[in-house]
């Protein structure tokens, strides 16, 4: 295992904790960049958000902030539809598009994210069908490509004014790990006839290294480094390899 590579897991796992979410989709950008094999990228990526935001989350229950009336409705179709789209088997060709359809969606939110505004008090909830077609839509995508879905409800939710930017972060929080835990109990179903499942065990110095991350992040912040700089400079290498991929893609559709 590279160093260099187990190095920047810490540091994404540092930096994501800090602001709520776990890294999902960075995680995924490094593992790409660094050769890892496409059929082994979600499970491996789900099991370092899981990592991450388990820890945030019980912080965030703890402090009251977890609405919980609001966001079961989203969890409760998220989850079913994350396990889908992980248990589904699809082309490397489909694949690569749709995991490069992510990453530009993800890395152009966080190139374009503007400075986030003071909490306000905001208490709109979401329409049940609309709980349900959000939480099914984000779900299954997340699992059919190995991220938490964080980085999709939560522009979705700001939007809405489901609530205040703490209640969000917490939402998304739990939102990450069930959907991640979800997703990743489809992708090992999806490889459990074959000992492909069982390489992901050789990435496994990433876990503790997330974990470590993730435990000072959420302690000390952001390192005092400004969140949007962090979100533009992670979109930048997330478009990077957005379109390293969409290259892929149209070579193989050619």
């Amino acid at each position: 295992m590279k160093l260099v590579a187990v190095a920047l897991f810490f540091l994404t796992a540092l930096l994501y904790s800090s602001v709520g979410f776990g890294g999902g989709s960075t995680y995924t950008a490094l593992l790409i960049l660094f050769g890892t094999p496409l059929y082994l990228v979600p499970i491996i990526s789900l099991a370092c958000n899981v990592t991450v935001v388990s820890g945030n989350s019980w912080r965030f229950s703890r402090a009251g902030l977890i609405a919980w009336h609001k966001i079961l409705p989203l969890i409760l179709f998220s989850v079913p539809a994350a396990w889908a789209g992980g248990r589904l088997n699809i082309s490397e060709r489909l694949f690569i598009g749709l995991l490069a359809a992510a990453l530009l969606m993800a890395g152009l939110r966080l190139l374009l994210s503007q400075k986030p505004k003071r909490d306000a008090v905001m208490t709109k909830d979401l329409p049940l069908w609309a709980g349900a077609f959000i939480g099914s839509a984000i779900g299954f995508y997340s699992g059919l490509v190995g991220i938490g879905g964080g980085i999709f409800l939560a522009p979705v939710l700001y939007a809405a004014r489901w609530g205040t930017a703490r209640q969000i972060a917490a939402a998304c929080s739990l939102f990450i790990l069930v959907n991640s835990l979800s997703g990743m109990a489809g992708q090992f179903m999806k490889l459990a006839n074959n000992a492909l499942a069982m390489q992901a065990l050789e990435y496994w110095p990433f876990i503790p290294a997330v974990f470590i991350g993730g435990i000072i992040g959420s302690r000390i912040g952001v390192l005092k480094l400004p969140e949007i700089a962090l979100k533009r400079l992670t979109g930048i290498l997330i478009l990077t390899v957005a379109m390293r991929l969409a290259y892929n893609w149209l070579r193989l559709s050619a």
